[in-house]
């Protein structure tokens, strides 16, 4: 691996994201998560809220998005627009390993990138999950409940959609870490160590 590439996957409420930035900032090397989808923004001139609503998350069979203002554009009127940002994201992907050293978090990065990148799966229990997302957005334990389950549902539906693999199978990754029993330095320790 000649450049410093580092993909993180991540279930939701297990800090992945933050770990994969203190990392760049670590590394003094790029980061990009929802940033792909400004760039993806940017060069199909489609509106970041259009492309916000469908990262990280596969077309629904039973309801093509015709109601976006975007999808009437003959380039795009009978693709799902959640298919066009994996596919520009992918190329942005494919092009920033080519030029740069980076993290990139999500977006099936780990299997675009295959044997360019190290990979990484941070991964906790459910419960430790969902006491760090009411610590962090102090909502009640309900509703973040449903919260936790979903956004692990939809990137889980997301990356096996994409990639024909199962997004918690161990052999995917290089190395998975359970972020409840380390320290965020003692990560980083690690994920520095493997480079």
């Amino acid at each position: 691996m000649s450049k410093r590439i580092i993909t993180i996957n991540r279930m939701f409420g297990s800090g992945g994201r933050a770990i994969g930035k203190a990392l760049a900032e670590e590394l003094d090397i790029h980061f990009y998560d929802k940033e792909l989808i400004e760039l993806a923004s940017k060069e199909k001139k489609i509106p970041f809220d259009e492309l916000a609503k469908v990262d990280e998350k596969k077309a629904n069979q039973w309801l093509f998005p015709v109601d976006y203002e975007v999808q009437m554009n003959p380039e795009y009127h009978f693709i799902p627009m959640n298919d066009v940002l994996y596919e520009v994201q992918r190329d942005i992907i494919i092009n920033l390993a080519d030029k740069e050293d980076c993290v990139i978090v999500g977006r099936c990065a780990n299997h675009i990138l295959k044997d360019k990148t190290m990979s990484v799966f941070i991964y906790a229990p459910f419960e430790y999950r969902v006491k760090t997302v009411m610590e962090r957005t102090g909502r009640e334990e309900k509703s973040v409940r449903k919260l936790v389950r979903r956004m692990d549902k939809e990137r889980k539906a997301y990356y096996e959609y994409f990639t024909d693999s199962s997004w918690t199978d161990m052999k995917e990754y290089d190395l998975c870490i359970d972020s409840s029993r380390f320290t965020t330095e003692q990560i980083l320790n690690v994920l520095k160590g493997s480079l």
